[in-house]
């Protein structure tokens, strides 16, 4: 926890009402996201017992199993939810946009759709159902003894897609709504209880007549506020398993018809509370104006989303059960570039979360006192002269960066800098010598284009991220050395991949 989240915790505490970490939503917000509400049987990993799904804030789909230790039902509840998950994907598949990658003489153009699916979950375990969810489905046969229907397969490779991508903090494509919430707000409470969905939206949007301490306590009630999933309270637990011996124990079909409808409705109730509390998150969160880099990492997602899909209309295979080493490499170098770039773009869309790195001296801020707009110094060639021109800055603040660091500014996040001296005052204030390069609009002499060159008096943040970083570099997979086992072999599915169990 950072020092500006715990002030801000203590605040809340003090307050009685979450105070904010942002000034900006950081994650894409879909104007129709898919949301998915799930349960599971208690004492089973991934035995489907409900879920409320869907687009329709005021008519979520009933998925619910009345017997979740039949195979035949848990097959039923992933083909009823592949009908509705895979026609609203269809539904981001209709218009295209062109977009460029590489450059030079590798620049090529391709199309990416202009929507992509977005699936939000109440918390990080629905996250986990998802994956699960995905692992347990996408490898059935859909021929011989234990055949599936179609929908199951393609349902389980869509689920793994999105697990996948969740890890990457740059997507929206998979979002749990506590861990959203708890980005832009910090509660009065601790952090693993900031995961109950319920006690959190209190703290954030107490009633008018309570504080959120008060109605934090009161949504810790199960039989007001259910859990959000995917497990139980044991209290119902206990009821469900009464009615469910009903069923499995009732005499003629019309009885037992009765007893799966109460089934039906003693599920519903248990998921409705949380299936309102997050379109309520959804609305609090689009209160909040999207920052700058949001649509550009949307873009990406769009761009992955794409891919994808033309993928598995190549018949693409199902993904393997774990990542041969070089894919496991490869996806691993790419998730702490997604990580670092991420941050990066926070921090410059956001003065808020800046400032958390000014306190841990990975950047400062300061006012502009001299500049020196006509500064050549000596080129890498012999006798050439190179433009370079400076800026001085006065900080109130202690400076944590050395000489000859390199930074940049989110006001000119094109232009580099670098720090040729810094200098503390007999008033302990800290002036900061920086030597600029790039951002003049390609210009190679002064004088410098309007505005490309900070003017005196203006407020200027530096820092030493770098939203623009080069990511790592690796070989492509097909020129793997052979000291690392060379070319990976593509995966095929075996049979004893699609016998896998439920549990």
């Amino acid at each position: 926890m950072s020092v500006l989240s715990t002030v801000a915790t203590i605040t809340a505490s003090r307050t009685g009402r979450a105070e904010p970490l942002t000034t900006v939503r950081h994650q894409h917000l879909d104007e129709k996201p898919f949301v998915l509400v799930p349960l599971t049987l208690a004492g089973e990993a991934c035995a489907p017992l409900a879920a409320l799904a869907g687009t329709d804030p005021e008519h979520p789909a009933l998925l619910a199993v009345r017997q979740p230790r039949n195979r035949g039902e848990r097959f039923r509840f992933a083909e009823r939810l592949a009908a509705l998950l895979l026609t609203y994907i269809d539904g981001c598949r209709t218009e295209t946009e062109p977009y460029t990658v590489g450059r030079g003489k590798e620049k090529e153009e391709r199309l990416r759709f202009q929507r992509a699916p977005q699936l939000l979950v109440p918390n990080g375990e629905g996250i986990a159902y998802v994956r699960l969810l995905g692992r347990l489905t996408r490898l059935r046969a859909t021929d011989g003894p234990y055949a599936v229907d179609p929908s199951v397969p393609a349902l389980g490779k869509w689920l793994t897609w999105f697990a996948d991508l969740a890890e990457f903090p740059n997507s929206g494509v998979l979002l749990p709504m506590t861990r959203l919430l708890a980005a832009n707000w910090a509660t009065g409470q601790s952090s693993s209880e900031d995961s109950h969905l319920a006690s959190l939206l209190a703290w954030i949007d107490p009633p008018e007549d309570s504080d959120g301490a008060r109605a934090a306590r009161a949504a810790e009630d199960p039989t007001v506020w259910p859990p959000a999933g995917p497990s139980t309270d044991p209290v119902f637990d206990r009821t469900l398993h009464e009615l469910m011996t009903r069923y499995d124990e009732a005499s003629d079909n019309r009885g037992r018809e009765a007893i799966g409808r109460q089934i039906d409705r003693e599920l519903s109730g248990q998921m409705l509370p949380t299936w309102r509390l997050m379109w309520h998150g959804a609305e609090l969160l689009r209160e909040l104006p999207e920052g700058a880099h949001v649509p550009g990492r949307w873009a990406l997602d769009r761009r992955w989303f794409s891919e994808y899909a033309g993928y598995l209309d190549a018949d693409g295979r199902p993904q393997a059960r774990r990542d041969q080493a070089v894919r496991a490499a490869r996806r691993l170098a790419r998730l702490e570039d997604a990580v670092t770039r991420y941050e990066a773009e926070r921090a410059y869309d956001d003065p808020l979360v800046m400032a958390g790195y000014e306190l841990t001296g990975e950047a400062f801020t300061g006012t502009v006192t001299a500049r020196d707009e006509d500064r050549f110094v000596p080129g890498d060639r012999p006798g050439s002269q190179v433009w370079r021109p400076t800026i001085t800055l006065r900080a109130d603040n202690h400076i944590g960066l050395a000489v000859g660091t390199e930074v940049k500014s989110p006001a000119r996040p094109g232009q580099g800098a670098r720090i040729l001296e810094v200098r503390q005052e007999d008033d302990g204030g800290h002036t900061v010598v920086l030597q600029l390069k790039g951002g003049f609009a390609n210009k190679r002499k002064p004088p410098a284009p309007a505005g490309t060159l900070a003017e005196t008096g203006e407020e200027l943040t530096y820092t030493t991220l770098n939203p623009t970083a080069m990511p790592s570099a690796l070989p492509d997979e097909e020129n793997t050395p052979w000291t690392h086992g060379g070319p990976p072999q593509p995966y095929e599915p075996t049979d004893e991949d699609a016998e896998e169990t439920w549990e």
